[in-house]
């Protein structure tokens, strides 16, 4: 007569053996297995925020050049940039005044005005 507990405990050994022969790993629970070791894949980074960022600076440093230079000097400026060819073109379309523009550089005047 054999031990029923025997009999589950070789029908285990084997599974794990026949499991293992076919490359599976076994990690008991609270043990550093092969898991453990592995690094872990890198995530792929969302391209919304570097691309929120720079839109933000962009506005931002336009506002400080708007203020800075004046709005005469701006305006002729950009003037000048659209009557180029190409990029001087772009760079004009990109440059034009517009409602955040006026937003940053009334913003930085109050705050300049408040420093004096």
């Amino acid at each position: 007569m054999t031990d029923p507990n025997l009999t589950d405990f070789y029908g285990r050994v084997a599974r794990i053996q026949k499991a293992r022969a076919k490359g599976y790993g076994f990690e008991a629970p609270g043990t550093l297995g092969r898991s453990y070791y592995l690094r872990p894949q890198a995530r792929r980074r969302s391209i919304i925020a570097p691309v929120l960022f720079l839109i933000v600076c962009s506005f931002l440093l336009k506002g400080v050049i708007y203020h800075g230079v004046g709005s005469q000097t701006y305006q002729d400026r950009v003037t000048s940039l659209m009557a180029g060819q190409g990029i001087e073109r772009a760079g004009g379309w990109l440059m034009q005044v517009d409602p955040v523009t006026l937003f940053v550089s009334d913003k930085i005047a109050q705050i300049v005005a408040q420093v004096k």
